[in-house]
């Protein structure tokens, strides 16, 4: 019986901690960097900002990089660090950097 308690209790306890694990940003509003700000990244980087938005309390950036590729980035609210940078690679499939560095 105990076993089987303890059985049930981490498998109620593992599917919660995977929610954690996702890209999304709880950050107050008073700790965000205001929307030029995030423009002014996407300038820095050569990117062309087609729209800002606020996805899962995240900024996201929907434009195209220097290369002409469509993009989109999620960026933290409160530091400006690009969490995830996906691009439409030449076949059109959406990659991510991380797909990149494994594929090549």
């Amino acid at each position: 019986m105990k076993k089987t308690l303890t059985i049930l209790c981490f498998l109620a306890v593992v599917p919660a901690g995977a929610a954690f694990a996702d890209d999304d940003c709880f950050v107050p509003m008073a700790d965000w960097q205001p929307r030029a700000s995030v423009a002014q990244l996407a300038e820095e980087n050569g990117w062309t900002v087609r729209r800002i938005k606020i996805d899962d309390g995240c900024y996201e950036i929907d434009g195209t990089d220097a290369q002409g590729r469509r993009i989109e980035v999620t960026v933290h609210p409160s530091t400006l660090q690009v969490i995830e940078f996906e691009y439409e690679d030449d076949d059109e499939r959406p990659r991510t950097d991380k797909e990149k560095s494994e594929n090549d």
